[in-house]
């Protein structure tokens, strides 16, 4: 068996009607907060950049395809970088246990902007965006938590995969075209958990999804690759996993039954911060709330949580806004002195306040002896905050993936998280607009009517 092809033959197979109901609810949601978090990150420093530098060269010229939080359209591979950067510029989009990262900024970016150059329909986005997903997490079984481990970003060297998938099912690749493209993206996925907490994790998505296209629609041209890119003795997992440490068969086991998003699914982001931090920052404001503690009841705070959460999170003290995202000092400490965590609390120098950093001065971190590796508890954590009187209270969650099938966000939370997120770019009625589209996607007929929409109205007369 030939692993690019037979992952082309279960790609195409992937039709809407065919669908579970709850397949399709999740791919809208995963859809929706997608849209919202790009929005809110296109006007980003590390967006801006990445959109300057591309429109100094001479190939950055107009085409069908927005750029996020602006009135410019342009060819669909600058599109997906800007925009698969702006997607994950914040660190506020969704994340899955699978994949060991981030499951949709690799196909909505990627898929919107194929979707207008194809004039696609929602019912087209969505159908695409589950073939995509489940390829992804199926690669993913096969080389996690080793891949992970090793300091890959899986988000880009996995989530590569579902955007090929994607966009080949979106563009309608035969069987023959598909196996090509995926073999291609062997050779460009990338990625390292080194540049963590810089704007080069950001934009790792964008390359990556630019990549990901980039492969279907040289493959659409006739483009060749090694099928066997995947297997080989120098292919994508002995390379990036090394002999003995993947299972391929993993792939094909069970697939799409019952489907990834689905089980175990994927988990939205109530706070805008690495997803590894969360159970402790939820554990904190369960403390808040039913103790009443304020920052000077407290003289110290212990976070015990799995070990796979630490490398990247364990940074007591972070020196600029994206390092604040993956310090679990700081999360946690903002939970207690503010009672939440939102998108202000990193922005500018608000990591530097001095109320934060006082608490931030007696947090501890440390692995939980019940959340070891290879436990279930692989998002769990147990913080236990010691009161100036000396009196102890304690707040534990064994496993909560974001806002998920086992905890999903209300119409409500949904929208309040959605319209902080767009009202960086666009007015409230825009953002009501959007947001009812997105809710009802699968009704939209073409995927411009949506992007149009998103255009800033203070900039619709410089669309071009």
């Amino acid at each position: 068996m030939i692993i690019s092809r037979e992952l082309a033959r279960r790609i195409k197979a992937f039709r809407y009607d065919d669908l579970p109901d709850d397949a399709i609810t999740w791919a809208k949601t995963a859809i929706l907060d997608t849209v919202g978090v790009t929005l809110a990150g296109a006007i980003e420093d590390c967006v801006r950049i990445v959109e300057r530098v591309q429109a100094s060269g001479s190939d950055f010229s107009p085409g069908p395809c927005l750029i996020f939080g602006r009135a410019r359209r342009t060819h669909p591979l600058d599109a997906v970088l800007i925009n698969g950067t702006a997607s994950h510029a914040l660190d506020f989009d969704d994340f899955a246990i699978t994949i060991g990262g981030h499951p949709s900024v690799p196909l909505v970016p990627a898929l919107i902007a194929l979707g207008e150059m194809q004039g696609s329909s929602g019912k087209d986005v969505i159908q695409a965006y589950v073939a995509g997903y489940e390829t992804q997490s199926r690669i993913a079984k096969a080389v996690n938590f080793h891949h992970y481990e090793k300091g890959w970003h899986p988000t880009a060297t996995l989530g590569i995969f579902g955007t090929v998938a994607a966009a080949a099912h979106l563009l309608d690749l035969d069987e023959d075209r598909t196996a090509t493209a995926l073999a291609l993206a062997v050779s460009l996925a990338s990625g390292v958990k080194a540049n963590f907490g810089t704007m080069t994790k950001p934009l790792h998505v964008g390359h990556s999804v630019r990549n990901g296209v980039q492969a279907v629609l040289l493959a659409k041209d006739g483009f060749s690759a090694n099928q066997e890119a995947f297997e080989e003795k120098q292919g994508f997992f002995n390379v990036f996993n090394g002999p003995g440490n993947f299972d391929a068969d993993k792939i094909f086991d069970g697939w799409a039954d019952p489907l990834d998003i689905i089980d175990p699914g994927l988990g939205l982001k109530q706070f805008p911060c690495c997803g590894s931090t969360h159970p402790a920052i939820s554990c904190m404001l369960q403390l808040v709330r039913d103790h009443g503690l304020t920052a000077d009841d407290v003289s110290a705070v212990d976070i015990k949580t799995n070990p796979r959460r630490l490398p990247h999170t364990n940074n007591p003290d972070p020196q600029t806004p994206l390092e604040a995202k993956f310090s679990m000092h700081y999360a946690v400490a903002r939970a207690l002195t503010d009672g939440r965590v939102v998108l202000d609390h990193f922005e500018g120098d608000a990591f530097h306040d001095a109320a934060v950093r006082k608490i931030m001065a007696g947090v501890s971190v440390g692995e939980h002896p019940e959340m070891g590796v290879e436990t279930a508890n692989q998002f769990g954590a147990e913080v236990t905050v010691t009161k100036q009187d000396g009196e102890t209270v304690s707040a534990r969650i064994n496993h909560q993936l974001g806002r998920g099938p086992a905890h999903p966000m209300s119409s409500e939370e949904l929208w309040s998280k959605f319209e902080d997120c767009a009202s960086r770019v666009l007015e409230r009625d825009q953002i009501a607009s959007v947001f009812k589209q997105l809710e009802n996607f699968e009704a939209v007929s073409a995927i411009t009517d949506l992007t149009d929409a998103l255009i800033p109205e203070n900039r619709r007369e410089n669309v071009g």
